[in-house]
């Protein structure tokens, strides 16, 4: 049975080809992030701008996702799966070192792969590997995954950033100086100002990188981020692109632009299990009140395309349920009655904006406003990246939000009762088996239904796929860009002299 069925994404549609350049070595690359880590190891915090940072770059995994949409090996040489589904074989790459001269072997995927699936053990997701029953390793270069049952994702989530692997025993000194096996090695954390990083000499592709330096630098204002870009001040803008900024990267001579779709959901989260929205009728009134088509045409100038379900067109069996609740304020108004809710009882909320985030910010602050025309009060209450990790996402003490979900096939959060949606149903918990377990046809057939459940449910209000803008100077080569992966890669970049 094929378990690589689900895992691979569309390819980015309308992507432009960078300049052509002859490949050159050396020089800093200064690549803007929106916000500021709070730590620098993806196991342990879901933060998106550490992974951005650190996977592929300073740390690596066994597998991870090929700008082609394919699981290709890493720090594994190759791979096997056992024809019942049940047992997966990984030769691990040989003479790989880690920054701090030690070698990379098996003690340490098994010491990586026990972590992750303990729940105490406070990595990211210890979900992703709950059907792993035991891992082995036979001799020095291989390494047994046993599972319970069959994982139709298994392998695509060992090539997410939660599955890097450091050196065995050293966890706590990863969150703040990491170690890893990546092109490049952790050099400096200028608080509030960047994260830098340097070439690794030791690295196991000895062609590889080009780069000298990469400096990671922190600039949330979005317009202050175009304008370094434009100053020369920063070589690439490689997520959060104003979309108003896209036609003036076109006719600049000095820079260039990467478009297309994403695996970025905009998702106006919803806590289902606290007053008013544990009411499935307040969430779809909600829905039928958000002008999603405004949202997109009016903020985002046409980029992006309108969502119905926590998938996007990029991701592999995508299903289009973007008009279930198309903009209806009549209907809204109806559903809020029925909830108990008018002019006399306004349903009142507290919006979290991520402050960090300027998009969600002008989505959230609009979507409010839409909100408003039926008589729903909302107080819009900003909060700063820390909190919103730890109010919202880790003890789930909000009533509503909004954020950009980014990775790749990550549907079976809400197999989850305990995630901050804290969205509990049983059909979708029973539908999620069959697709993580079934053969490729009922898991296809299943993973329709999914989404299919969460949109009738209307367990969130999913906006729209946020696209794929990059945008660089002129003289970048070499930029690769993986909507399935979450990093900002600088492994094949370049500066053309």
């Amino acid at each position: 049975m094929k378990k690589q069925l689900f895992i691979a994404l569309a390819l980015i549609s309308g992507t432009a080809a960078l300049t052509a350049q002859a490949q050159t070595r050396g020089g800093t690359l200064r690549v803007v992030i929106a916000s500021e880590p709070p730590l620098l190891d993806p196991t342990a915090s879901p933060s998106a701008d550490i992974s951005r940072i650190t996977n592929l770059n300073v740390l690596e995994g066994l597998l991870t996702v090929s700008d082609k949409g394919r699981i290709v090996p890493v720090l594994a040489s190759s791979y096997k799966v056992a024809p019942d589904g049940l047992t997966y074989t990984f030769k691990l790459r040989q003479n790989v070192k880690f920054h701090d001269g030690s070698s990379f072997g098996t003690d340490d995927v098994l010491a990586a792969l026990e972590r992750a699936r303990d729940p105490k053990s406070g990595h990211t997701h210890p979900e992703y590997y709950a059907q792993i029953s035991k891992v082995t390793a036979p001799d020095a270069q291989t390494v047994v995954i046993s599972l319970k049952v069959p994982d139709n994702e298994l392998l695509f989530n060992l090539a997410r950033a939660d599955s890097v692997i450091g050196p065995k025993g050293r966890v706590e000194e990863q969150k703040t100086k990491p170690i890893g096996t990546g092109p490049f090695k952790f050099s400096v954390w200028n608080r509030g100002s960047s994260v830098d990083l340097e070439r690794w000499s030791g690295y196991w592709n000895k062609t590889l990188p080009y780069l000298d330096k990469v400096s990671f630098k922190i600039i949330p204002d979005l317009n202050a981020q175009f304008a370094a870009l434009k100053a020369g001040d920063v070589d690439i803008v490689g997520y959060g692109l104003g979309p108003e900024n896209v036609e003036q990267v076109r006719s600049d001579p000095n820079l260039q632009l990467v478009t297309g779709g994403s695996t970025t959901k905009i998702t106006l989260g919803l806590n289902n299990s606290k007053p008013p929205f544990n009411d499935a009728r307040v969430r779809k009134a909600l829905e039928y009140a958000t002008n999603k088509p405004e949202i997109l045409e009016g903020l985002l100038f046409g980029q992006g395309k309108v969502i119905g379900s926590h998938r996007t067109p990029a991701e592999t069996g995508y299903v289009d349920l973007s008009k279930t609740y198309a903009y209806s304020p009549e209907k809204a108004k109806a559903l809020l009655e029925q909830a108990g809710y008018n002019a006399k009882n306004p349903l009142k909320f507290t919006l979290n904006l991520p402050a960090p985030y300027q998009n969600e910010v002008r989505i959230g602050t609009a979507i409010a406003a839409q909100w408003a025309k039926i008589g729903v009060q909302v107080d819009l209450k900003p909060v700063d990246g820390p909190t919103w990790l730890a109010q919202i996402f880790e003890q789930a003490d909000y009533q509503a939000t909004i954020i950009g979900h980014i990775e790749a096939n990550d549907i079976g959060i809400y197999n989850d009762p305990k995630y901050y949606f804290r969205y509990d149903s049983p059909k979708f918990q029973a539908t999620f088996k069959r697709y993580q377990s079934g053969n490729p046809k009922d898991s296809s057939a299943a993973l329709k239904e999914l989404q299919k459940i969460l949109s009738d449910d209307a367990v969130n209000v999913w906006v729209v796929e946020l696209p794929t803008l990059v945008a660089l100077r002129k003289n970048v080569g070499g930029w690769q860009v993986a909507p399935a992966v979450s990093s900002l890669n600088a492994t094949k970049a370049y500066l053309s002299k």
